[in-house]
């Protein structure tokens, strides 16, 4: 079966470079898409075409699902893909491609609505067999409720927002007191940035790893994983470095959980690439969520498992057979560092003008990056600029490549958080492989 013959990207950024690569190699043209914003962003250079879709703020440009569709049809393109962020897991807009005889590389609406739902998700995998966080079954509806539920299962909880994501709406609250504060909190943050205030609660844990699992689906009940990746360095329930495989595992662990998330992929019959995300504390998996898109984190994956995972969305999405009669081999070491344009001590964003830019190189170094000197970070969007991806044979010699890849890394014109991955890189608890999710802030930074 014959692949796409032109995919609109409808991104922005390195994830829309990234998937420009991919569609070059397999012969496949793209439209870029972008606000007024992006006019000079590296993807619009590179791609076959492309379309202004609007002005700078997102939600008149990226998020426009409107101008996306009239951009592909425009443009003849066949597909479309969401990359990451914007409209990657809006049921609608998977919908509204699909209706306007696009197809849209991604999973079907029901995945995506199921698994955006995390009360949902979680009593859908529950049905499975996977273990989650003790806490409410489903929806908290009060305060009162919520102090009930608490005094059950023990403080601390975790209030999180049913539609959250990306460490927005989440409040931890420690004694009775704080409770009802918390409670009105959560819901307003919740409301105001996914458009539901729906709540529910968990059972805070205090050192959990956070380990995700990274799969595939042909939507037919074929699934395979693509082994596990460890994502606890984190500030602010945002990832700062993700590696893989985990240092906290061993290979029965790994092997357990891996083969449950894809057994989990096939009786959904999912279509298309997903995350499985689990806390892990004391040799129990807690599943957490699942994110129904390809992840920021992706090239570490693809570098233990010798794989293209956009490619791998962009044939299932076309229909075609996959080969997964058994796991990839898992082939040495992997990090990856986010590399943002942010305040060392602030953590402000920090917009404006490349005015020198030199990556790394290397054996066993991948920079993913739409920067170049001369290039204008503009202020609207998310600030991480690069991913830097070290793999080696092995941890040791994949910490000292990371090491030696930040010292050579210059960017100048914005601030950056190297500095920060130059401690992360030092601390001996990180060489180690000896950290929790909230390690970063509490220990590192001390805050």
């Amino acid at each position: 079966m014959a692949l796409f013959n032109k995919i609109l990207i409808a991104n922005r950024g390195e994830i829309a470079l990234r998937i420009q690569r991919t569609c070059f190699e397999l012969g496949i043209a793209t439209v870029a898409v972008h606000s007024s914003a992006d006019t000079e962003a590296m993807a619009v250079h590179f791609a076959d075409e492309s379309v202004c879709i609007g002005p700078a703020p997102s939600s008149e440009s990226y998020l426009n699902m409107r101008a996306l569709i009239s951009a592909a049809k425009i443009t003849g393109a066949d597909a479309i893909h969401p990359g990451y962020g914007f409209l990657s897991e809006n049921a609608d807009f998977a919908e509204m491609v699909e209706a306007h005889g696009l197809c849209f590389i991604g999973p079907r609406r029901e995945h995506i609505e199921t698994m955006g739902d995390k009360i949902a998700a979680k009593a859908t995998v529950l049905e499975m067999g996977l273990q989650t966080v003790p806490g409410s079954n489903g929806s908290v509806k009060s305060a009162a409720d919520a102090k009930r539920i608490a005094d059950d299962i023990g403080y601390p909880v975790l209030i999180k927002a049913a539609s959250g994501g990306g460490g927005r709406g989440m409040k931890v609250v420690s004694a009775a007191t704080a409770m009802e504060e918390n409670f009105a909190l959560c819901r307003q943050e919740s409301l105001s940035a996914f458009g539901s205030d729906e709540v529910y609660i968990e059972k805070y844990l205090p050192a959990p790893r956070h380990i995700e699992v990274q799969v595939c689906g042909d939507g037919e009940g074929g699934a395979q994983h693509f082994w596990e990746r460890d994502c606890s360095l984190q500030r602010r329930h945002q990832k700062v470095v993700e590696e893989a495989p985990s240092p906290a595992l061993n290979e029965a662990l790994r092997k357990k959980i891996c083969e449950q998330a894809r057994d989990c992929t096939a009786k959904l019959r999912y279509r298309g690439a997903g995350t499985f995300e689990f806390l892990y504390q004391d040799g129990v998996f807690y599943f957490i969520e699942m994110n129904t898109r390809i992840q920021v984190e992706h090239p570490v994956s693809e570098s233990i498992c010798n794989v293209d995972l956009i490619a791998e969305q962009i044939r299932i999405a076309a229909g075609e057979k996959r080969d997964w009669s058994k796991p990839p081999t898992i082939s040495g070491h992997a990090m990856e560092l986010r590399i943002n344009a942010e305040h060392a001590e602030t953590f402000a964003p920090s917009p404006g003008r490349i005015e020198n830019y030199h990556a790394p190189g290397g054996l066993g170094l991948r920079v993913d990056s739409a920067l170049y000197r001369g290039y204008v970070v503009p202020p609207y969007y998310d600030s991480m600029i690069a991913k830097l991806i070290v793999h080696a044979p092995d941890r040791d010699l994949c910490l000292a490549r990371a090491m030696r890849a930040v010292h050579e890394y210059a960017i100048e014109g914005v601030e950056t958080n190297l500095a920060l991955h130059k401690r992360i890189l030092s601390a001996k608890d990180f060489r180690k492989g000896d950290y929790t999710i909230h390690w970063l802030e509490k220990v590192l930074l001390g805050r």
